[in-house]
């Protein structure tokens, strides 16, 4: 059987119609519209992620903050006492709700990039990690639904991991934190990739999992570190031979991609530039096993990227790169994150800016069709 791809984009992003001039040169894509998720002047609408519940139903969440500049600051800020988790709902991906509904507000300070994990029971987890007032790191803290969202238990702040050198504003050890997707394996075990300031001063990435939905966690082992290189917001994936395999964003190496492979479970991982550009990033599995990589591309032309890898990510040196989108106002834009709509189409959502305007939530739908 061969299997003949055919990729169909409606960019969910401004309602302007405009098909980019970068269209005619990629393969495939037959059509790319502009529609909005989540925009409101007032706000600085950044980071979400999602998921497609049983009943179809799709939840986006996103980090919402004033827009400081209505209120005579220079720029915008990633950190923000007002940042809030919020979430809108869609039934078909081009029409949402209007009003997010709030998923949390933390007490201390302001809460950063809300990330969803849809567990196999059909419960919702939510990771998120939060600044106070005066720039002082909270750590990160866990949400659950058991009703689609519609309440939210917790916080429950997962263990720290010994190698980070920060204490909370209360004098505690950091509970552990990042932004990027947890993986639920086969056997029902949950994957987290986590960063942390080490004694280098740089940031290294760790695993840790729960076997018991996210309850409780347990340290695994270090994903990546390096004495000239940082590394964060790394998203983490099970391959269907059981490889554990970790993307990663780095600083301090030309902002190429990397990845990390543990071949054992998760005890030891082996690290490699993948040849690109791009962060954070995130994988999502399709209907024949093969992997849609989404990433931002924060340098011009400014815009949103995928890539197609085999079933266990061993091809990414030589999968072709998908421009999703070249006409991003700045570098302040990306943090994707992919959903099956159906079993022939695929929604990445992101944040987005034209000509350095207001930040809103966006995404594109990509459609496959096989053909015998």
């Amino acid at each position: 059987m061969k299997n003949y791809l055919l990729f169909t984009l409606f960019v969910i992003a401004g309602c302007t119609g405009k098909t980019p001039a970068l269209l005619s040169k990629i393969p495939d894509i037959h059509q790319i519209k502009d529609v909005v998720i989540y925009r409101d002047t007032l706000f600085y609408s950044t980071f979400p992620s999602v998921v497609r519940r049983p009943d179809g139903e799709l939840l986006v969440a996103f980090r919402r903050a004033p827009d400081r500049r209505l209120w005579g600051d220079k720029s915008h800020t990633h950190i923000d006492p007002n940042s809030y988790l919020v979430m809108v709902r869609s039934r078909d991906g081009v029409t949402w709700s209007e009003d997010p509904e709030l998923i949390y507000a933390h007490p201390f300070g302001g809460s950063q990039d809300p990330c969803l994990l849809q567990l196999k029971d059909g419960s919702l987890l939510c990771t998120s990690y939060g600044w106070s007032p005066k720039s002082a790191f909270l750590g990160g803290y866990i949400l659950r639904s058991s009703d689609g969202g519609k309440t939210w238990q917790g916080p429950v702040y997962p263990l720290p991991v010994p190698s980070d050198i920060r204490k909370t504003p209360a004098g505690d050890a950091l509970p552990a934190y990042n932004r990027g997707a947890l993986y639920e394996g086969k056997s029902g075990r949950i994957f987290w990739a986590v960063a942390v300031v080490d004694s280098t001063k740089r940031t290294s990435v760790h695993l840790i999992t729960s076997d018991d939905k996210g309850l409780s966690w347990n340290y695994g082992s270090l994903i990546a570190a390096d004495d000239s290189a940082s590394f964060n917001e790394t998203s983490v994936y099970e391959t269907p031979g059981g490889d554990i395999v970790a993307f990663l964003r780095t600083a301090g190496m030309d902002d190429q991609a990397c990845i990390a492979r543990s071949t054992d479970g998760g005890k030891t991982f082996q690290r490699q530039s993948m040849g690109f550009r791009g962060h954070p990033l995130n994988a999502l599995p399709l209907p024949d096993h093969r992997v849609l990589l989404t990433y931002g591309y924060r340098h011009p032309p400014y815009g949103i990227r995928a890539r197609i890898l085999n079933a266990e990510c061993t091809d990414f040196s030589t999968a072709k790169e998908i421009v999703l989108r070249d006409d991003g106002g700045n570098w302040d834009i990306g943090y994707t994150w992919p959903v099956m709509l159906d079993n022939n189409s695929v929604l990445v959502v992101y944040y987005f800016n034209t000509a350095n305007g207001v930040r809103y939530i966006a995404g594109t739908i990509i459609e496959e069709i096989f053909r015998q």
